[in-house]
């Protein structure tokens, strides 16, 4: 540790400033056929040996601009160039570093006169379209998109793979405008190399139908659409890699890639026991599972929003996939892939909770042991076509067949507020289950004359099915007056599901290219049955109906609507109306229960976004939305699956009212490299579905109801600021500070006794990046969370938690070929308690050596350096408090070898429009 901080030091102290000097170049740009000004082009400088980007800027309203760096040149070659106007391109001599240009006219430009230029402007300003040319934004050798998207202004990934482009969310990512592996962001940020796109372009995010017909997008969310150089679009390339490593690891991956013009085919395949995707090719930054995991009641395992199978802890998976585009014909479009993926997971967790009552509080004590193994088949298709110049088809179909098999066993304790001993459980079982699913998506849009109208069909429709056998053994002990439990059972359950969604739209332009009319028809029906029939083993398979349910659910939703939207270049705003008619049916044909219920209700939608300028702007979104309760909710028999809990529902539920509202306002300065971004949001909740609990204070079991409740609310806001300060030819610093927080309102019962909670949570960070020429990176970020939770109940005590983490990134690409990166993360957690560890020091890292040309790569990498990975958490609601830990992935070393291949074409030149020439 010492060496390493050590070296950390001198690599500061011997930082050397290049003999730079300052330069100023000012001007403003006019159009030469208006002589208007020209906003938002862009205005770059290069060296003239090797056309190296030195620094660019963004026009002004006025068209002014200023560019200031430093060099150790005396000549750089000038470039200003716009949409629809010819590229100027101007040698500059630095011999006085004041340069002022004055006025400076760009002429309309000829599509008919195309010559090849060397140069492209390192960021284009469209309409509806931002643009960074790739050769702009140095990196390092072989780096993938997401390296690639790290160096883009305005644009944040966090450790977890998230990407925001001015603090809105990127929820697609398309290859030369087709999907590339489904919809998972990921597969292409992380696979893809730089070295084959030529530009990455940034827009709304819409569907295609929006697109065809023009709408507005989704403003909230980004697409990034990325273009294949045009001489890369033909041929071969991929990687492959293998490691082994101590503690029985091991991995091996490979991707290959056959671009062929339109027709685009690409493979992949991964295997590994260390909690990765599968998709590792030795990489740091990819080795331990560090994207966003989740794990559902099912089993699935998920890992950056893709279902791996599998389970918490330690989990093997294995996983392929395939990948094909083309074009059908000169009017349509294909697109589809497959995913095969196998995992095990073994997990063993310690639990201990204290439950808070109205009139006291409790204690229980889980250990328990899990594996999990499944295997899960996904296929997606995606085919379109422009039938004519005014129709248009999409459809979307996807299928997906699961197995998982589940053994789990658990041990519980119950204790009073003395800690005496009230109840004491043991659980066994195997979980068998099979489960498929068909969905199908199509969109037929019709445009209608020149001024913007349309009708538009959509028809959804999900089909379902799950199969499972669960054999369960139990003993439930009481200590007291009530018997005790024993279970010897075989559960068989059935569930289907046939879901049909149809809507009618229409769009009529009132004043064109600014006010539209739009007509809407919604129907949705939807129809479940679940039949689940246990028998008790112990009782020569008896069945048993008090823990059977045989269930027909039917909800059937017809919703009109209307709405009237206003666009202009700098105002967009869309008011709309849905008024809800909704029925709710349930046949038990178990118990012979029926109910039915209708609800109307009225819904809106308010949105607004306000383009300030090119460089900011303001949007605000309302809604109305009204929920019903579910099922469960409101089934009034008495389910005693659980002991230890009994749940009845509740039929005279009303449906829920939520009011949500969204303010948010970003902004970039492209010409001081800054960027801001402000977010704010609260959901009231009228009627709110909340759990209504009492528990017998001699057995602790608990009997569980539902009831709607007012007062709830739900609200967040946040913000981000960064800024990139390039210090001379050879280091840059990019400073990222922000603040995210949370606040809520529930209203809850707790023993029959209404109480309120309220929750206050924020993390403010900060960080910066250096780095120095393409030697050294390094990237500290220190994030304190802090959370307070009150109660209005004397039975509560209100709660306070702080956390402190500390994340240090380090990179070094010296010797030639070698490339050192560490990962360090340092937690401390004040309250986590007594047995479980509070804080912990973990260290991932990489050593690599280029081979075989810069093939091939060796990599030796060492997973939690420190050997303190840990598990522990500390998780507060309303009426308890629980600290877990549970199994980890523990320390190994790992030595892998990655082999690259790549047939693409050779470097070409960008065509486009040609500069002229000014003296």
């Amino acid at each position: 540790m010492k060496n390493s901080i050590f070296i950390l030091a001198l690599l500061f102290a011997t930082t050397l400033f290049g003999q730079s000097k300052a330069f100023k170049i000012s001007g403003t740009l006019f159009s030469a056929d208006e002589n208007l000004p020209l906003e938002a082009a862009t205005v770059h400088v290069e060296t003239l040996q090797d056309s190296t980007l030195v620094t660019y800027s963004i026009t002004e309203r006025d068209g002014s601009f200023v560019l200031e760096d430093k060099t150790g040149l005396n000549e750089l070659n000038l470039f200003v160039s716009y949409v629809g106007y010819q590229t100027l391109k101007k040698k500059i001599n630095l011999t006085n570093p004041i340069v002022e240009l004055g006025k400076i006219s760009l002429e309309v430009s000829n599509a008919l006169d195309e010559v090849v230029i060397k140069t492209a402007a390192p960021v284009t300003i469209k309409k509806d379209t931002l643009e960074f040319n790739v050769k702009s934004f140095k990196t390092q050798k072989d780096a993938t998109v997401e390296d690639l998207l790290k160096k883009l202004p305005g644009v944040e990934i966090d450790s977890e793979g998230k990407i925001k482009i001015n603090g809105k969310d990127v929820n697609k990512i398309l290859v030369n405008g087709k999907p590339f592996f489904g919809n998972d962001p990921t597969i292409t940020t992380k696979n893809l190399t730089k070295e084959i796109i030529e530009k990455v372009q940034i827009v709304d995010t819409k569907t295609k139908s929006e697109a065809y017909a023009g709408e507005d997008g989704d403003t909230q969310n980004k697409t990034i659409n990325l273009t294949i150089k045009e001489e890369n679009n033909k041929g071969v390339f991929g990687r492959v890699a293998a490691g082994a490593g101590t503690d029985k690891r091991w991995e091996f991956a490979g991707l290959f890639n056959r671009f062929d013009n339109d027709q685009r085919i690409s493979v992949l395949a991964g295997g590994n026991n260390i909690n990765s995707p599968g998709f590792s090719f030795g990489e740091i930054s990819k080795m331990f599972g560090r994207g966003s995991s989740s794990f559902s009641s099912n089993g699935t395992f998920t890992i950056d929003g893709r279902s791996f199978g599998g389970g918490q802890g330690i989990t093997t998976s294995k996983n392929a996939g395939a990948n094909y585009a083309d074009k059908v014909g000169e009017k349509g479009d294909i697109s589809g892939d497959y995913f095969y993926s196998n995992s095990n997971s073994v997990d063993a967790s310690s639990s201990q909770r204290q439950t808070f009552l109205s009139d006291g509080t409790f204690f229980s004590n889980t250990d328990s042991n899990s594996e999990n193994d499944t295997q899960s088949h996904v296929a997606n298709l995606d085919y379109e076509i422009k039938i004519d110049t005014t129709l248009f088809l999409n459809i979307r179909p996807s299928f997906s067949y699961s197995t998982s098999q589940t053994t789990y066993s658990s041990n519980q304790s119950s204790l009073d507020a003395n800690r005496n001993l009230t109840n004491q459980s043991t659980v066994s079982s195997f979980v068998d289950n099979a489960s498929k699913s068909f969905r199908n998506r199509m969109e037929l849009t019709k445009k209608i004359g020149a001024k913007g109208a349309y009708i538009k069909a959509e028809i959804n429709n999900d089909i379902s099915s799950f199969n499972g056998e669960d054999i369960l053994t139990s003993n439930t002990l009481f200590f007291g007056s009530s018997p005790d439990v024993v279970r010897d059972q075989f559960t068989d359950e059935d569930r289907k599901s046939n879901n049909y969604e149809t809507e009618l739209s229409g769009s009529i332009p009132l004043v064109k290219d600014k006010w539209y009319f739009n007509l809407e028809y919604g129907f949705q029906k939807n129809n479940d049955e679940n039949v689940k029939s246990t028998f008790d083993r112990n009782l020569n398979n008896t069945f048993n109906p008090d823990l059977s349910t045989d269930f027909e659910y039917t909800d059937t939703r017809n919703s009109p609507g209307a709405s009237i939207r206003y666009k202009s270049e700098k105002f967009n705003s869309t008011f709309g109306v849905n008024y809800v008619f909704r029925t709710l049916e349930n046949v038990d044909n178990l118990r012979l229960i029926d109910i039915k219920r209708d609800f109307e209700a009225i819904e809106l939608d308010y949105y607004f976004n306000y383009n300030i300028s090119r460089k900011s702007n303001l949007y605000f979104n309302y809604g109305l939305d009204n929920n019903p309760p579910n099922l469960t909710q409101l089934q009034p028999f008495n389910d005693v699956s659980n002991p230890l809990n009994t749940i009845v529902g509740n039929p005279d539920l009303e449906p829920t009212n939520s009011h949500r509202m969204y303010l948010g306002y970003n902004a970039y300065d492209w010409k001081e490299r800054s960027g801001f971004y402000t977010y704010s949001g609260i959901t009231l909740t009228e009627n709110n579905i909340v759990p209504r609990t009492f528990v017998d204070p001699t057995t602790l079991k608990r009997t569980t109801t539902y009831d709607n409740v007012n007062g709830n609310y739900n609200g967040y806001a946040g913000g981000s600021y960064s800024k990139t300060i390039k210090i001379d030819s050879l280091q840059s610093i990019r400073l990222r500070g922000g603040i995210y927080g949370n606040f809520n309102k529930n209203v809850n019962f707790n023993n029959d006794v209404q109480y309120s909670s309220k929750n206050i949570s924020y993390a403010p960070n900060i960080g910066f990046e250096y780095s120095y020429l393409k030697l050294f990176e390094i990237k500290p970020r220190y994030t304190l969370s802090l959370t307070n939770n009150t109660y209005d109940i004397d039975a509560f005590e209100d709660i306070n938690f702080t956390v402190h983490r500390l994340n240090i990134e380090t990179a070094t690409f010296f010797p030639k070929r070698f490339e050192w990166r560490n990962d360090i993360n340092y937690t401390y957690n004040t309250n986590i308690a007594d047995g479980f560890q509070k804080s912990a020091l973990f260290w991932n890292s990489s050593i690599s050596y280029a081979v075989l040309k810069d093939q091939g790569l060796v990599t030796l990498k060492v997973y939690d350096l420190l050997n303190q990975n840990t598990n522990a958490t500390r998780q507060a609601s309303q009426d308890y408090l629980e600290d877990r830990q549970s199994t980890v992935l523990t320390q190994y070393f790992m030595l892998n070898f990655s082999w690259k291949f790549n047939s693409l074409g050779s470097k070409g030149e960008t065509r486009g429009n040609g500069p002229y020439y000014i003296d």
